[in-house]
């Protein structure tokens, strides 16, 4: 097996670019790639996806127009929330590809982005399942499908470059990107920008987009929902298309609280502060900082992507006072508290919004005085 290519820092500033950009476009698509892991590799021509991650060549990458690399990323990302490469089964290889990089290449177009001159269009087969396509194909003869446009990057297995694979089941891959996609609905629906929503016109996602938001969905949504001044940017840069990532250290900050009087177990914790986490490796524009309560503030530590969960200090009663008037003081964006709610108010609703997320057993959500209520599953 070659060694992993090295993530330089031109290949996340392409990357980075590229997610950026699209979140200008679509809150929809730019979710979905900010959900993607994207390795570099040199074994794929331009880019491809194992159905976990995408690969992307970063020689090409670099070689190619702005909107033509977005284009590139989220048509490899789709196919990977569509988890195009673990249904093929049986069937032939190249045939599937040309189905699937119908569907995929019709979105893309709806996100405004180009897609290749060769490829095919169909106004009609473009928005149904790519087992309705491939049959479609099928019948329409000719050949296999072998040699044509895109045959080469849904991928049997891992280019030789990368990193090992997550040993995750695929079915639980799978559960993960519809959860990315539930998130991506999410996302469309706050922006109120429904023109570039493809749920309505295409059965692939309606077909695989889950009947609900898990909690982990919520709160993704609870902190992207806050508007972001992307003004950091060096204009000079965005004429050459370059897009350098001088955000702000302070664009999103959240106050992450947790109840240490002995009411939220170590469980609900690092479930919690493990999603939030997650977030902040997505979101690289937010940042949090953690405190333990209980009739006192205890902290601050920063949070950051990959660390471990500072031990919990505290274990008295629990007054929430504390914490709100930290947040007075320092004025975070957002303010989550791991709470199962039983303590004592500030008589004022606090300016800043505010998430309660309670475990089992917690407080009814009309015995919270303000905020959002987030339920922590049994």
């Amino acid at each position: 097996m070659t060694s992993p290519l090295p993530v330089t820092p031109e290949f996340q500033r392409l990357v980075s670019g590229s997610r950026l950009r699209l979140r200008g476009k679509s809150a929809f698509f730019a979710t979905l790639l900010l959900y993607a892991e994207i390795v570099p590799s040199r074994e794929v021509m331009a880019a491809g996806t194992d159905g976990e991650r995408v690969f992307l060549n970063p020689e090409v990458a670099a070689s190619l127009a702005p909107e033509v690399l977005d284009g590139l990323l989220l048509h490899e990302v789709l196919h990977a929330a569509l988890s195009h490469v673990g249904r093929r089964g049986p069937r032939e290889k190249g045939r599937w590809n040309k189905a699937a990089d119908l569907i995929v290449n019709g979105m893309v177009d709806a996100a405004g982005l180009p897609t290749p001159p060769q490829s095919r269009r169909d106004d009609h087969l473009e928005k149904l399942s790519v087992e309705e396509v491939y049959t479609a194909l099928e019948a329409e003869g000719g050949d296999d499908g072998e040699g044509g446009e895109g045959d080469d990057d849904l991928l049997d297995a891992p280019p030789s470059d990368a990193p090992p694979r997550s040993g995750k089941p695929g079915r639980q891959v799978a559960r993960e990107w519809q959860q990315a996609l539930a998130q991506a609905r999410s996302m469309e629906a706050m922006s109120g920008a429904h023109g570039h929503d493809p749920l309505g016109r295409h059965r692939e996602l309606q077909r695989l987009a889950p009947a609900r938001l898990d909690w982990r969905a919520q709160l993704w949504r609870f902190l992207a929902r806050t508007p972001v001044d992307f003004g950091g940017f060096d204009r000079r840069f965005v004429g050459r298309g370059l897009y350098l990532e001088a955000l702000d250290d302070e664009a999103l900050t959240a106050l992450v609280a947790v109840d240490t009087s002995g009411s939220v177990n170590d469980d609900a914790v690092r479930a919690l502060v493990g999603e939030v986490q997650g977030v902040l490796g997505a979101y690289p524009h937010v940042k949090a900082t953690l405190y333990y309560a209980d009739t006192e503030a205890y902290g601050p530590w920063d949070l950051r992507h990959g660390d471990e969960i500072p031990p919990p200090q505290g274990g008295g009663g629990t007054d929430f006072r504390p914490i709100f008037a930290l947040a007075e003081a320092h004025e975070p964006d957002v303010l989550i508290y791991l709470t199962d709610g039983y303590g004592d108010f500030p008589q004022e609703p606090p300016r800043v919004p505010t998430l309660w997320v309670v475990p089992p057993g917690g407080l009814e959500d009309e015995g919270f005085p303000f905020g959002d209520v987030l339920r922590l599953e049994e």
